[in-house]
């Protein structure tokens, strides 16, 4: 008896010996195969935020040879820089149309795909939406530049052949912002349509069997069921969605070059011009920096908001 004891002692120290050693040779492995990409990210992304960070305390240019060091100068101008905090402006209000507007769009797409019962036409529309996001955005934006021309472009063509004048799309303060909001939310959307439907996928179908018993029609299906059960996946979708309309640069760039009156001069293209057009590094480097803070800000409010929904 006494020896079946020590014997199966002995047999489980080796077990967890093994079990042990597995481990850290696991642990190796992840930390080995982990290594040339953190590498990369760090050397591309941590090194260039770090650098930047340093660049913002210095007024430095590209065709000097010296970089004098100021201190918080450039933070300092910048609160008196009307065109930064004009691009501030600009910045939140497209990112604010935009996100609500691509999510609203965006769901009541995806729940429409979902509802057809037939699965190639299922795919045909999702793979219809889904191809703009895959063009280049500089390519789309020259497209959509030839769309909104005021004497030759598809939308004022259309106008003239309703009798309607023709509307300056791209020079107009009224319609400048609006026009690249609309070109975005074309370019964009078959993303955050794919994400909705696979979030709806993701939902038991009995949660709606059991609603239906309890009489819900489709709006409370909808409102009462899919919404709540969408939250993990409206999360995601608002903060990638968020952080990439704030770093929007390419449509702006193209179809407006921040102009007329500044009226679409985002806070990216901002910091492009400052740097590149106005050879003020150390400027722009400071703008950068309270760009990276209010996107984190912004993206730990959204993930505070969102961990407070999932508690209730």
């Amino acid at each position: 008896m006494n020896k079946s004891i020590e014997a199966g002692n002995t047999s489980k120290r080796t077990f967890d010996k093994g079990t042990t050693r597995s481990y850290q040779n696991e642990k190796w492995f992840v930390r080995i195969a982990l290594a040339p990409i953190l590498l990369l990210f760090g050397v591309f992304a941590f090194l260039p935020i770090a650098w930047s960070l340093l660049l913002s305390f210095y007024d430095y240019s590209p065709l000097s040879n010296h970089a004098v060091f100021i201190g918080i100068r450039n933070y300092a101008l910048l609160f008196q820089d009307a065109v930064f905090l004009k691009s501030l402006w600009v910045t939140f209000k497209f990112v604010g149309i935009t996100v609500i507007s691509n999510i609203l769009i965006t769901l009541v797409i995806a729940s429409a795909i979902y509802a057809i019962r037939i699965q190639w036409l299922k795919n045909l529309f999702r793979t219809l939406f889904f191809l703009p996001a895959i063009a280049p955005l500089a390519g789309t934006s020259i497209v959509w530049t030839t769309i909104l021309n005021y004497d030759s472009g598809l939308f004022n063509v259309i106008l003239g052949q309703l009798h309607i004048a023709p509307v300056h799309w791209l020079s107009d303060p009224k319609y400048a912002l609006l026009s690249v909001i609309m070109m975005t939310l074309w370019a964009d959307i078959g993303y955050n349509i794919v994400l909705f439907i696979a979030g709806r996928d993701s939902i038991a179908d009995m949660y709606y069997e059991a609603a239906i018993l309890d009489g819900a029609n489709r709006w409370h299906l909808f409102f009462f069921v899919t919404l709540p059960l969408l939250r993990r996946t409206m999360l995601f979708v608002t903060i990638t969605t968020v952080i990439s309309y704030f770093q929007a640069f390419p449509q702006f760039q193209i179809m407006t070059k921040g102009e007329p009156f500044n009226e679409t001069r985002v806070l990216a293209l901002n910091i492009y011009d400052q740097a590149f057009s106005n050879s003020n590094m150390g400027y722009a480097s400071a703008m950068a920096t309270i760009f990276l803070i209010i996107i984190l800000i912004v993206t730990l409010i959204q993930f505070r908001l969102g961990r407070s929904s999932w508690e209730q």
